[in-house]
């Protein structure tokens, strides 16, 4: 695990970044002496691969062992790196998901389910590397009158002094010696070529078989398929690929008070997780099959939940014990098996992740947008990374320019842009805003208590800074 920032004192806060902090957080930092403990190993109720990574809803009195509790307590949550550990868990629990075929232009950002083996030699056959004369034997040469171009038959064999016309990529005569480069050679007024450079045995020849045999392994099971990989599939003779499948992602996106156009009015505002979550789910590798807006109504709630044949189900707000927190209620009426019920991060402590069904899993996003954010990268990033089997991000820190106060028990998760070696806190960055992460280029993994300046922090990088809109989006 990479170096965290240093812990900051427990009086060490800074009004000026007041506007960090929603309510809810400002009370937390002033009420520290009313800590809240995570629950001791061994209290959680065991998932069905037999670990424990959530508290029991045997804790509370009335529920059942194996049901949903309605409503998030903080000492359910569990600590962040382990709710992240929880998410990739349940996706390896499920059953293998069967790989298939597709075509080279649908392949891009899948994961290779079988190797990349060469289907013939490349190149398939010896070719000029660069435009000039194919030469037979030592100059000068004879210079047949018809050249040879990229994309003809075979051509006829030179015999020794002998030299034909040849562009790159063109397959060089039989019993040819060299390649010598048009500006390594001119020919005089009877027609015979003179090297002006000396052009050794096999040069500028690409002979067959230089880049691979026919049979040779050339990228293993697990490779991203990049352009680069489609371009090397082609050239490999391939028109598909054997690829693991997108994981398929529903969106429910729930709240009366949300609008789906126009200016906020009359105590409602503008849905922006609907605009944003397909286009982050798509670059965390998913295929977002449907996004519904079913507002605060538990039976449609429960009608689209059950009615779901895709994946994975992320639901957003709803998450918490308030009068129209359908969520909870929903998943305990279909027996779902809750695997997290609260992370100890801000924003977005109220996420969870359950099992609905045999190979479902639902997550449960905060309705505060930078909460949704931190939900995702929490708990959607790690399960869709492993159902698409794609390879973990490899942890990086940097030193960050500025005191970020933290949480008196919670790891917090601040934008950041990346100036050089350093990383630079963003301010707007409280939990139903998304100003500071439009701007940012990652978030910061803050641990409990905070860091100074100069600490080392662990950075989640987000998908267009690390790979660019144009690759991470489609």
């Amino acid at each position: 695990m990479p170096a965290r920032g240093a812990r900051v004192g427990k009086h060490a806060q800074d009004v000026e970044d007041a506007e960090d902090f929603d309510v809810e957080e400002a009370l937390a930092l002033v009420n520290e002496g009313s800590s809240r403990r995570a629950p001791e190993p061994g209290r959680g109720r065991a998932s069905r691969g037999g670990t424990p990574v959530s508290a029991s809803c045997g804790d509370h009195a009335g529920a059942e062992a194996g049901h949903v509790c309605s409503g998030v307590a903080h000492d359910q949550a569990i600590a962040w790196p382990r709710a992240r550990e929880a998410a990739a868990r349940a996706a390896r629990a499920g059953a293998r998901r069967a790989p298939a075929p597709v075509p080279l232009d649908a392949a891009l950002g899948l994961v290779l389910a079988a190797p990349l083996t060469a289907l013939c030699d490349l190149p398939s056959f010896d070719t000029s590397a660069m435009d000039g004369w194919a030469v037979a034997g030592p100059g000068p040469w004879d210079v047949r009158d018809k050249g040879v171009l990229a994309g003809h038959d075979e051509p006829e064999p030179l015999a020794d002094g002998e030299a034909v016309r040849v562009a790159t990529g063109a397959r060089v005569p039989q019993d040819s010696t060299a390649v010598l480069r048009s500006e390594h050679g001119h020919i005089d007024a009877k027609g015979r070529l003179y090297a002006t450079e000396e052009s050794g045995h096999g040069k500028d020849i690409r002979p067959r078989g230089q880049e691979c045999r026919s049979g040779d392994q050339l990228l293993p099971v697990g490779t991203l398929v990049t352009p680069v990989v489609l371009g090397l599939a082609a050239a490999a003779g391939y028109d598909t690929l054997t690829t693991v499948p997108r994981p398929r992602v529903d969106v429910l996106v729930l709240g009366d008070e949300l609008l789906t156009g126009g200016l906020p009015h009359d105590g409602r505002i503008r849905d922006a997780l609907g605009p944003m979550l397909p286009p982050w789910l798509r670059a965390l590798g998913a295929e977002v099959t449907g996004v519904r807006r079913i507002g605060d109504d538990a039976k449609a709630l429960h009608k689209a939940i059950t009615g779901s044949k895709a994946d994975v189900i992320v639901t957003t707000g709803g998450t918490a014990a308030g009068p129209v927190d359908h969520l909870h209620p929903t998943l305990r009426r279909i027996d779902a098996e809750l695997l997290v019920d609260g992370v100890q991060v801000r924003p977005g402590h109220p996420m969870l992740l359950a099992r609905t069904k045999e190979n479902q899993h639902l997550v449960g996003l905060p309705g505060n947008p930078l909460a949704a954010v931190s939900g995702l990268l929490t708990l959607a990033e790690p399960l869709l990374r492993t159902l698409a089997a794609r390879p973990a991000p490899e942890p990086y820190t940097l030193p960050l320019t500025d005191v970020v106060h933290g949480h008196p028990d919670d790891t917090r998760l601040v934008p950041v842009v990346l100036r050089g070696d350093h990383a630079v806190p963003l301010h707007y960055n409280g939990p139903a805003m998304l100003r500071g992460v439009a701007a940012a280029d990652a978030l910061a993994v803050v641990p409990p208590g905070g860091a100074r300046p100069g600490a080392e922090a662990e950075l989640l990088d987000l998908p267009w800074a690390a790979a660019g809109i144009g690759v991470c989006f489609t």
